[in-house]
């Protein structure tokens, strides 16, 4: 009987939709032809095939990287927001404080006690 491998985390999954792609990266690899392949063609008579090809490489990279990559199952430009924010819109040293409401109370009772042993202090020295 053959056997199947059911992964047993289905959220995982995503829907593919045309050529075993999902539509983030149809629209991303879609993109990246819309603005490399009309480079190529513009580029290729003034400075050569070779050249033409590597500014159509170098612009067509930032597509293909936004349509790959992943991690921890959040989108590149979701990584780069997180990274953004920790580094450099959000403070590096975040203090942890608390207001400790024991020691507040411990001191408030410190000196209540303290009047109260100088107003008996005072007392005994009223009597005697």
């Amino acid at each position: 009987m053959p056997y199947v491998n059911v992964p047993n985390d289905l959220s995982r999954i995503k829907t593919k939709i045309a050529f075993n792609l999902t539509k983030r990266q149809l629209v991303c690899f879609g993109s990246a032809a819309l603005v490399g392949i009309p480079t190529y063609l513009l580029t290729r008579t003034a400075a050569g095939n070779s050249a033409a090809m590597l500014v159509m490489i170098a612009l067509m990279l930032p597509f293909f990287f936004m349509a790959m990559y992943e991690r921890d199952g959040l989108p590149a430009e979701k990584v780069a927001r997180n990274i953004l924010r920790a580094r450099f819109l959000r403070p590096r040293v975040r203090p942890y404080m608390t207001e400790n409401y024991y020691a507040i109370l411990s001191k408030e009772d410190l000196t209540v006690d303290e009047n109260n042993s100088q107003k008996a202090v005072s007392a005994k020295k009223r009597k005697a």
